[in-house]
C-alpha cells in the first residue's frame, strides 16, 4: 500500500483523525490516518468499501460520539473496530431525496421564498377589491419579525375611493396556510379528478358491467336510484341502453350525481333530490373522490383508489397554489407567482432593481432583508442548480440537485470544526460546473471543517487536498486502504484510480458506426424550456444526449419520446409532454426506459426477487434432499409469504420499536435473530450454505455457488456484467442508490430474449461507477448496438461521450456567444439544440459548452 503522511500530520495527535482496525462488513481490518481541515476524496471501485469507511463509521461514529458527550441515547451500537479518534460531529449531505410532501419546493426548502413573502408583504402594490385603482404599501415602524403574521399591513382605506382595503402579510403569499393557499386546490397546485375511462365503459348497460366495482347488489340498488332520479328530473333513460347511448343528463347524472353543478346545470330550477325515493345519487366520480379523501392517511386504500384517479392543475389558480387576491400584488412590476418561474439565477437583477429602489423609510427595515436574499441565491447559483425554478416541486429534483440545495443551505451556517460527509457530488452536473462545486467544496474546508467526499469524478480527484483509495477489488475483494496521499501520489500508484488518473489506462477505443438512414425524429418539442425542437435520433446507434444540468434532456426523452413511446406500444394512459409528432415508428419494436426510480421502498424487494434470480435459487434449495424429505416447496424458502419464514418478524429479519418523537428504531428478530426463516428450512443446504447466508452473500458470491444452476447464473452473470457484483444478493431495494437500481433494471431487461429494433432509454447510466466499471458498462451496452437496437443514453461523463457513436447536446441558443458561467445553458436559457454530429464534431462546436468540456479534457 502506498500510504503518505499528510503535511497536517507526522504522528498521532489533534491534527488528524485515527482509525485502527476497522472491520465492518467488508473492510479488512483497517487502519488508516486522516488529515483534519482538508478536503478528502474518497475513491475506489463501485462496493470496495468506501461507504461501509465513511458513512457507516467516520459519520454514524461522529453523530454517535457528539449525542454521547450531550448525555442523549442514540440507540447506535459503536462499529467493530479497535478504536477512532480525533472525530467532530458529523453532518450528512448524501443522494436521498427525504422530503417527499408535494407542499415543499425548492423555494421552501432554501427560504428563499420566505424572504420573497417578506418583500411582497411589505413592498407589495395591490389593486383595490372595490374600486380596481392601485394600493401602495405604507410603511409602519418596527423591524421585520418572522412570524407569519409580521412583515404585512394592517387593514386601510383606499386612498381613491376610500373604502376598506383588507391587510396582507407573510401569511397571504403562503400556500401551505389558509390566508395565502387556492381554496379550490388548498395550495397544492393540483387537483385529483376521477378518471372516468378507468371507472366507466360506455361500451356496456349497467347490468353488463360497465361500472368498476358495482357488483349485483349495486347494480340492482344504484339501478333503482338512477330510475328515480330519471322521474324525479323528468328525463328519459333507458338502463338496458350502453352508457354511450344516454343523453348529457343522464351522463352528469351518473358521473358527478344531483349535488354536482354539472348535473344541476340541466335542471337550475329543480331542488337536488334529498331521498332515496327521490333519486338521491352522489354520482360514482365525486363518490371515489369522497373515499380517497376519507382515507387519505390510510396508505393501502390511497394506493388502491388513486388507480383510479388523474391528477389536473387546479382550474382555479392555474397551478401556482395561490389564492386570486394574493396573485395580484407585484413588486417591481412582478407578482410572486411570477418570480417563483423564473430560474433563480435571473432573480439577481430583479433584487438588484429592488435594493436601487427601496423608499428611504423602508430601507432600515428591508435592505437586511434583500440582502440576506441576494445571497442565499447568490449560493444557490454557486452550486449548479440556478436553473431551478423557486416553484419547483421538491419531490420532482434529482438526489444530485436536493445534495447541492443542501449545500447551498450549509454554505451560510457559518459553521466550524464539523466533519461533512458527501456522497458523490458531481452526479447529475456537467463537467463545466464541477470546478465551481469543488470551490464551494474548498470554502466548507476554509471555514475550518473537514469535507470527506466519496467520488469517481477524477477531475474532483485532482483536485483533493488527499486521496484515499479503497480496493482493490469490490465486495470480497476490497476492504483496503491501497493508497492515500497528495493526488500525485495517487497518480503514481500501480492502482485501478491511480492508473485512470495519470492516463495509463482509459476507456477501450470503439470502432465509431455509422448512421444506417434510419431515425426517429421528434418534432415541434415544447415541453417545459424546450424552443419547439426538431430532433433526429439516428437508430441502430449509441447515442448520448449532453448538455448542462436543466438544459431540457430528460423533457425530451422522458417526459416527451418515452411517454409516447408507451401510448404506441403499450396503450399508456399517460399523456406525451408538448411536441408536434414523432416520425419513424415502423423502425423499432419496442422501447425500454431504464431509469433511476426506486425499484421498491419495501424490505420485503431486493436484487434477487426483482430480477427473479431468487426463484431458481428457492427451487434449486427445494430440491434437496432434505427438503424433498420435510416435503417443502420453493415457497417454504420465500420471506414473503408464510410457510418457512419467521412468523415473529414475517421474513423481515428485523422488528420496528416505536419511538417517542423519533423515527422508529430497528431492532434484529429476537426469534430468528435476524436470519428471516424458520430453524428447519435454515437446516437446509444447498453447496453448504442455507437460504439466509445466500440472502447475506454478494451477488458474486452467489454466482459461484449456483454456478450450476443456469437460470440463476445466467441472472447473476448479468447483474455482474452491469457492475453489482459486490451487492449482496439480499440487500432492501430501499437502500439502493439511484445507479445501483437503475442497473438492476438493466440487468432484469438484458435478460430478457430480444430480437434486436428495440429503443434503450438510460438516464445516467454512469452514477455510483469508477471509471473501471463503468469501462464494463460502456461495452455492455455497445454490445446491444450491435446486436441490432439503438441505446440512447442521457450522460454527463465525458468518457462515455467519447464512445458515443452520435452525441445530441442541448444547451443555450448556438447563436449567441457562448458564456461559461455556471447556471448557463439552463432552465429557460436552455432548451435548444446546441450541437450535434459525432464526439469529434461536438468537440469542434464553438458554442457547445459540452464541446468546451470535451476539448478542455482531451489531454487531462
Amino acid at each position: 500500500m502506498i500510504n503518505e503522511k499528510s503535511p497536517s500530520r507526522t504522528g498521532e495527535g489533534s491534527g488528524s483523525i485515527l482509525i485502527r482496525g476497522a472491520r465492518l462488513h467488508n473492510l479488512k481490518n483497517l487502519d488508516l490516518d486522516l488529515p483534519k481541515n482538508k478536503l478528502i476524496v474518497f475513491s475506489g471501485l463501485s462496493g470496495s468499501g468506501k461507504s461501509t469507511l465513511v458513512f457507516d463509521i467516520l459519520h454514524k461514529e461522529g453523530q454517535r460520539q457528539y449525542l454521547e458527550s450531550l448525555g442523549m441515547v442514540t440507540h447506535q451500537s459503536k462499529p467493530p473496530l479497535d478504536r477512532i479518534e480525533g472525530l467532530s460531529p458529523s453532518i450528512s449531505i448524501g443522494q436521498e431525496i427525504t422530503n417527499h410532501s408535494p407542499r415543499s419546493t425548492v423555494g421552501t426548502a432554501t427560504e428563499v421564498f420566505t424572504y420573497l413573502r417578506v418583500l411582497f408583504a411589505r413592498l407589495g402594490r395591490r389593486p383595490c377589491p372595490h374600486c380596481g385603482k392601485m394600493v401602495e404599501p405604507s410603511f409602519l415602524p418596527g423591524a421585520v419579525e418572522w412570524d407569519e403574521e409580521a412583515g404585512g399591513e394592517n387593514g386601510s382605506d383606499c386612498p381613491h375611493c376610500g373604502r376598506a382595503v383588507p391587510g396582507i402579510s407573510m401569511a397571504s403569499f403562503s400556500f401551505n396556510k389558509p390566508d395565502g393557499a387556492c381554496p379550490i386546490c388548498t395550495g397544492l397546485g393540483v387537483i385529483a379528478a376521477a378518471d372516468l375511462s378507468k371507472l366507466v365503459d360506455e361500451t356496456k348497460t349497467i347490468a353488463e358491467g360497465a361500472i368498476t366495482g358495482w357488483e349485483e347488489w349495486y347494480v340492482t340498488h344504484y339501478s333503482k336510484k338512477l330510475r328515480a332520479a330519471a322521474k324525479y328530473y323528468g328525463f328519459a333513460l333507458n338502463l338496458d341502453d350502453p352508457i354511450r347511448k344516454w343523453n348529457s343528463a343522464a351522463r352528469d347524472l351518473l358521473f358527478y350525481g344531483v349535488e354536482d353543478q354539472r348535473f344541476r346545470r340541466h335542471y337550475p330550477s329543480v331542488k337536488p333530490a334529498k331521498t332515496n325515493a327521490q333519486g338521491q345519487f352522489e354520482g360514482v366520480a365525486t363518490n371515489l373522490l369522497r373515499r380517497h379523501a376519507a382515507h387519505i392517511q390510510d396508505e393501502a386504500y390511497r394506493e388502491k383508489v388513486e388507480k383510479f384517479l388523474v391528477r389536473q392543475t387546479c382550474p382555479e389558480c392555474g397551478g401556482s397554489r395561490l389564492k386570486p387576491e394574493s396573485r395580484r400584488v407585484t413588486v417591481e412590476g412582478k407578482t410572486i407567482i411570477e418570480a417563483a418561474r423564473i430560474p433563480i439565477s435571473e432573480l439577481s437583477a430583479w433584487l438588484d432593481e429592488i435594493s436601487r429602489t427601496l423608499p428611504p423609510e423602508a430601507g432600515p427595515v428591508l435592505a437586511p432583508v434583500v440582502d440576506d436574499l441576494r445571497e442565499r441565491v447568490r449560493r444557490v447559483v454557486e452550486v449548479g442548480v440556478g436553473y431551478l425554478t423557486l416553484e419547483r416541486s421538491s419531490p420532482s429534483v434529482s438526489a444530485g440537485e436536493a445534495q447541492r440545495l443542501r449545500l447551498a443551505a450549509l454554505l451560510g451556517s457559518g459553521l466550524t470544526g464539523v466533519l461533512y460527509v458527501l456522497d458523490e457530488p458531481t452526479i447529475g452536473l456537467h463537467p463545466r460546473d464541477t470546478g465551481r462545486l469543488i470551490g464551494v467544496l474548498r470554502k466548507l474546508r476554509d471555514l475550518g471543517n473537514t469535507v470527506l467526499v466519496i467520488e469517481h469524478d477524477l477531475e474532483m480527484i485532482r483536485e483533493a487536498d488527499y486521496v484515499v483509495e479503497i480496493g482493490p477489488g469490490a465486495g470480497m475483494h476490497g476492504g483496503r486502504v491501497v493508497a492515500a496521499g497528495r493526488p500525485d501520489t495517487l497518480a503514481a500508484a500501480d492502482t485501478v484510480t491511480g492508473r485512470y488518473l495519470s492516463g495509463k489506462i482509459s476507456m477501450p477505443e470503439h470502432v465509431r458506426r455509422a448512421p444506417n438512414g434510419k431515425a426517429l425524429v421528434i418534432r415541434g418539442a415544447r415541453e417545459h424550456n424546450l424552443k419547439n425542437l426538431t430532433v433526429s435520433l439516428p437508430l441502430g446507434l449509441f447515442v448520448a444526449v449532453t448538455g448542462p444540468s436543466g438544459s431540457g434532456k430528460s423533457s425530451l426523452l422522458f417526459d416527451i419520446l418515452d411517454r409516447a413511446a408507451r401510448r404506441r406500444f403499450f396503450g399508456s394512459d399517460e399523456m406525451p409532454g408538448a411536441h408536434d409528432a414523432i416520425d419513424g415508428w415502423e423502425h423499432l419494436d419496442k422501447i425500454i426506459t431504464v431509469d433511476q426510480s426506486p425499484i421498491g421502498r419495501s424490505t420485503r424487494s431486493n436484487a434477487g426477487t426483482y430480477t427473479d434470480t431468487f426463484t431458481p435459487i428457492r427451487e434449486a434449495f427445494a430440491a434437496q434432499p432434505e427438503a424433498r424429505r420435510k416435503k417443502f416447496s420453493p415457497r417454504h424458502f420465500s420471506f414473503n409469504v408464510p410457510g418457512g419464514r419467521c412468523e415473529r418478524c414475517e421474513g423481515a429479519g428485523i422488528l420496528l420499536v416505536p419511538m417517542q418523537l423519533l423515527p422508529p428504531a430497528e431492532v434484529r428478530c429476537p426469534v430468528c435473530h435476524g436470519q428471516r426463516f424458520q430453524p428447519d428450512v435454515l437446516a437446509v443446504r444447498y453447496n453448504g450454505f442455507n437460504i439466509s447466508e445466500i440472502l447475506h452473500m454478494t451477488i458474486e458470491e452467489v454466482g459461484d455457488v449456483f454456478r450450476g444452476v443456469s437460470d440463476a447464473a445466467s441472472r447473476l452473470a448479468l447483474m455482474m456484467e452491469v457492475g453489482l457484483g459486490y451487492l449482496p444478493l439480499g440487500q432492501n431495494a430501499s437502500t439502493l442508490s439511484g445507479g445501483e437500481a437503475q442497473r438492476i433494471k438493466l440487468a432484469k431487461e438484458l435478460g430478457k430474449r430480444a430480437g434486436g429494433r428495440t429503443l434503450y432509454l438510460l438516464d445516467e447510466p454512469t452514477t455510483g461507477l469508477h471509471a473501471a466499471d463503468t469501462a464494463r458498462l460502456v461495452a455492455l451496452l455497445q454490445r446491444l448496438v450491435d446486436a441490432g437496437n439503438t441505446v440512447v443514453v442521457i450522460e454527463h461523463n465525458l468518457d462515455l461521450i467519447r464512445c458515443a457513436d452520435w452525441v445530441i447536446d442541448l444547451g443555450p441558443d448556438p447563436s449567441l456567444s457562448l458564456r461559461v458561467e455556471i447556471g448557463t445553458g439552463g432552465g429557460d436559457a436552455g432548451g435548444y439544440l446546441a450541437a450535434e454530429g459525432t464526439p469529434e464534431q461536438i468537440a469542434a462546436a464553438e458554442n457547445s459548452v459540452t464541446g468546451k468540456a470535451l476539448r478542455i479534457t482531451v489531454n487531462p
